[in-house]
């Protein structure tokens, strides 16, 4: 995490947290004391507080009386909420995308898949970066303020577990993963919304399988 400035301090500092999470740099379940944090990014304790309640809105923390706030961990039960859901909105953007097809989508996709393919075996970190530009070109290209808002805080709440998952990935895995992105390309340029779903389902139930509750909570 970087020092902040004076700024719209709470919502750089709010940025800082959220980014630290979603990298894996703070993980589930470690302690937010505030005036670590403050010290740490340079700042007073109130916008830290400030930020740490945005976060707690987003559910990337969780804030308990006389414990103070942690990092969120995820139950199965989370898990398999976020994914059902992750589905139905990602299906509904494939199909929008599909819809507006052209020369351009296709162009602008190829290029994120085709720069995730050329990192490097074990760069994750480029991997990742690539893979959050997919998501957020299809998001674009779907035209959809909300779904895109929505879309995106959902694959926030796990951002930090496909991180950690990804970590694990050998040379073939990651062979894989960039595949199953040029399938989303080729299914939605197909033209068909049922071939396009399918593909979309298989990618989320494909990320599920990586991702181990902190917990193990099979409820």
């Amino acid at each position: 995490m970087r020092t902040v400035s004076d700024r719209n301090v709470a919502e750089q500092v709010a940025d800082e947290l959220r980014a630290a999470i979603h990298s894996g740099e703070l993980a589930p379940g470690d302690r937010l004391v505030e005036r670590t944090l403050a010290e740490r990014l340079g700042v007073s304790h109130i916008p830290v507080r400030e930020a740490l309640t945005r976060l707690a809105e987003e559910r990337l923390i969780v804030r308990e009386p006389r414990r103070g706030a942690r990092v969120a961990e995820l139950t199965a039960s989370d898990l398999e909420q976020i994914s059902s859901l992750r589905v139905v909105l990602e299906q509904f953007m494939a199909i929008r995308v599909q819809e507006r097809w052209n020369a351009d989508a296709a162009a602008r996709l190829g290029a994120v898949v085709d720069a995730m393919g050329a990192a490097a075996p074990g760069d994750i970190d480029e991997v990742l970066r690539q893979d959050r530009l997919f998501h957020e070109t299809l998001a674009d290209l779907a035209e959809h303020r909300f779904l895109d808002e929505i879309s995106s805080q959902l694959r926030g709440r796990i951002a930090g577990f496909i991180r950690a998952a990804n970590d694990a990935l050998d040379v073939e895995e990651q062979e894989q993963h960039v595949r199953s992105h040029q399938e989303i390309v080729d299914a939605i340029a197909s033209g068909d919304p049922v071939r396009a779903r399918t593909v979309i389902a298989e990618h989320v139930a494909r990320a599920v399988e990586r991702i181990t509750p902190t917990d193990g909570d099979p409820s």
